[in-house]
């Protein structure tokens, strides 16, 4: 059995490798349109269509569950992964560089998707599941850290590229093969620490023997007691979250004239690279700490109240426009710190549904929900956006956190689940 020391040593860089490309391909990437000039409509659509391989990734997940090993598929993800950012870095001075970065996203794509069910079906394996309560805010904070390093880090690199080279493609070429060298840096690492499970083992059958179990899989997944409302939960739990953070950045970095803060891409960087990390540390570890005491079940309205009331900053923000950093990054800290608290619970509950026959397919299938319950209202966020302007938009989102509550409300979760064994 794996010490639960040594699980500091390969989970914060494995979920930091899982983070990054995610972030680059659906977040990072709006930025990059933005600076080249594409609509805010457009940007939204092309950037959520992206999110088809997360959606339909339990498709070939049989395929990770059956042929080699969860340890395997990650290292191999992670590498392929360095050559997909290499050709987008490439490929951005390009005259056709929508079609060509977007078709490169997407690859992109469909290679990180992989990585997550294997990355997935690894943590359930490598730990009991009272560690895996505990690791669930550990993990979900090192994940937030890869996100919000994408939208800090790497905006401030190509922000401080941009100003000194006056060449805002070749300051994106050189953050996109940054994000390569950095993902080939942790899967070097991470060959290195990732344990061997026993329970992690090749099974070593063909393609028709791997999918021969998918109907079983589906069966066992979709005739689990309280699916209805699993699904309901899954896809409508961050029907905020998805329309807003396909906007947030957006209205951070628009002009004062179009509703938005006129920040620079280093000045949002630095707001969510500084005060955003530490309320998300804060919030992800509180969580994984206050669920591992008294379990799933005991907190979670309080993290339900935490993911979906601070979304209201952005009312504020867009309504007063300051212009005051200290104001704009208090706001986006509390955001941060009630996401990290509240996201908590919606993993953990994943991981609960998931348990019994098949959790690493079965997980797959819940992650995609999930990834269906973000990309479908992004995709039209930009349009909404631009009809209503940021103010009423977020007046709107803030609204859609009633639907949050409605869904929680619908599942079921044993009382016990998430505390640590004594």
């Amino acid at each position: 059995m794996l010490k639960k020391s040594n699980a500091w040593l390969w989970i914060p860089t494995l979920y930091l490798a899982s983070a990054l490309p995610y972030q680059a391909i659906t977040s990072i990437s709006k930025i990059l349109y933005n600076d080249l000039g594409i609509s805010n409509s457009q940007i939204t659509f092309y950037t959520s269509l992206l999110l088809i391989p997360w959606t339909i990734k339990p498709l070939w997940s049989p395929i990770v569950e059956m042929i080699s090993t969860r340890r395997k598929w990650t290292l191999a993800s992670q590498l392929m992964l360095v050559v997909c950012f290499a050709a987008i870095a490439l490929v951005i001075p390009s005259k056709h560089f929508l079609t060509l970065t977007l078709a490169t996203f997407f690859i992109g794509a469909f290679i990180s998707s992989t990585h997550d069910i294997a990355l997935d079906g690894f943590y359930m394996l490598s730990l009991p599941e009272e560690q895996q309560s505990f690791f669930s805010g550990i993990r979900n904070t090192f994940y937030r850290i890869g996100m919000i390093f994408g939208s800090g880090g790497l905006l401030i690199l190509a922000n401080s590229i941009e100003k000194n080279s006056g060449d805002t493609k070749f300051a994106w070429s050189v953050t996109f093969a940054t994000i390569g060298i950095i993902i080939l840096l942790l899967y070097l690492y991470n060959r290195k620490v990732m344990p061997k499970p026993e329970k992690d083992f090749s099974r070593k059958v063909g393609l028709r023997a791997a999918f021969a179990n998918y109907g079983d899989i589906l069966k066992t997944y979709f005739s689990k007691p309280g699916i209805k409302q699993t699904i309901l939960f899954l896809l409508l739990f961050r029907f905020p979250e998805a329309q807003l953070t396909k906007i947030s950045d957006l209205f951070l970095k628009a002009e004062i004239t179009s509703g938005g803060l006129a920040l620079d891409k280093g000045e949002i960087g630095f707001i969510y690279n500084i005060l955003g990390v530490t309320g998300l540390i804060v919030g992800g570890i509180i969580g994984g700490i206050c669920i591992s005491r008294k379990g799933l079940k005991y907190w979670l309205w309080p993290m339900v109240i935490a993911i979906s009331l601070p979304d209201a900053v952005y009312i504020y923000l867009s309504m007063e426009q300051p212009d005051n950093l200290n104001i704009i990054s208090s706001c986006i800290f509390i955001e941060q710190l009630g996401y990290g608290f509240g996201f908590t619970a919606y993993t953990l509950y994943m991981i609960y549904f998931a348990q019994g026959k098949y959790p690493t397919a079965h997980f797959a299938i819940s992650t995609a929900f999930m990834s269906l319950g973000m990309m479908l209202p992004g995709m039209f966020a930009g349009q909404l956006q631009e009809w209503w302007g940021y103010e009423n938009f977020f007046i709107w989102v803030t609204a859609c956190t009633v639907i949050t509550f409605a869904v929680s409300a619908l599942i079921k979760i044993d009382p016990n689940f998430g505390k640590r064994q004594k």
